[in-house]
């Protein structure tokens, strides 16, 4: 099948198979090797991305079905070559990263969180990181991340 998807603003137009995976079209067929794909189930949260700014699990979908769409993954945040948004330098800065596999999508999530909720507590915070996992940091660095972005 043919399917046109727009990602990070640009049009994106590729002969697929129907079964194919969004996480694989973005990996696989144009490159964008930033959304990861960790239990392919829709639960960790690693391959998750903004599908018309709602945070969507790429895992979960068929390429097909974001014809028409405007996806948004984690290459797309920073506003140019060489330069961080608020979110990233602030994880850049509170330390909110260690191995980094889960912070693509814990990155999508939060991107939306915070354009809902500009000045969250910690507990909101640990509330809208419950559905992505990450082994390494104890989410505590994380969070103050998510805190300090809100700030800026």
């Amino acid at each position: 099948m043919k399917v046109t998807i727009r990602v990070n603003g640009v049009e994106h137009t590729r002969e697929v198979e129907p079964r194919l995976l969004l996480s694989d079209f973005l990996r696989h067929e144009i490159g964008l090797t930033g959304t990861h794909v960790g239990c392919e189930h829709g639960v960790c949260g690693a391959c998750t991305i903004l599908w018309d700014g709602a945070p969507a699990r790429s895992c979960l979908a068929f390429a097909v079905q974001a014809e028409g769409h405007e996806i948004r993954t984690v290459e797309g945040l920073a506003p140019a070559p060489g330069k961080l948004n608020p979110l990233q330098q602030a994880f850049q800065d509170a330390h909110g990263l260690q191995c980094g596999y889960c912070t693509p999508g814990i990155l999508m999530t939060m991107t939306a969180f915070l354009e809902d909720n500009p000045k969250p507590d910690e507990a909101q915070v640990r509330e809208a990181l419950s559905g992505n996992l990450c082994r390494c940091t104890g989410y505590q660095h994380i969070v103050d991340a998510v805190l300090l972005a809100s700030q800026a």
